[in-house]
């Protein structure tokens, strides 16, 4: 379960990201493209993919900021 910036999986982000209206936009290699609107605003966010290994806390905070969502909503889940 996540907690704060640390143990975030891959899928884990991946739901979150969908249960806010984000879909898959295409793959290149072990990255996933996703796009959606947030704020009124076309955003892209890119997640990669290492397997079950947890996403590191300062990538985590990469995809929040590139996904426009606010962190407090991303931190409360």
């Amino acid at each position: 379960m996540p907690r704060g910036y640390y143990n975030w999986t891959f899928n884990v982000v991946v739901r979150f990201l969908k249960d806010n209206y984000f879909i898959l936009n295409y793959t290149e290699g072990s990255h996933y493209f996703y796009i959606g609107h947030y704020g009124g605003n076309f955003r892209q966010v890119c997640v990669s993919f290492h397997g079950s290994r947890a996403i590191s806390p300062r990538t985590l905070k990469g995809i929040i900021r590139q996904s426009g969502i606010p962190k407090e909503k991303w931190l409360e889940t």
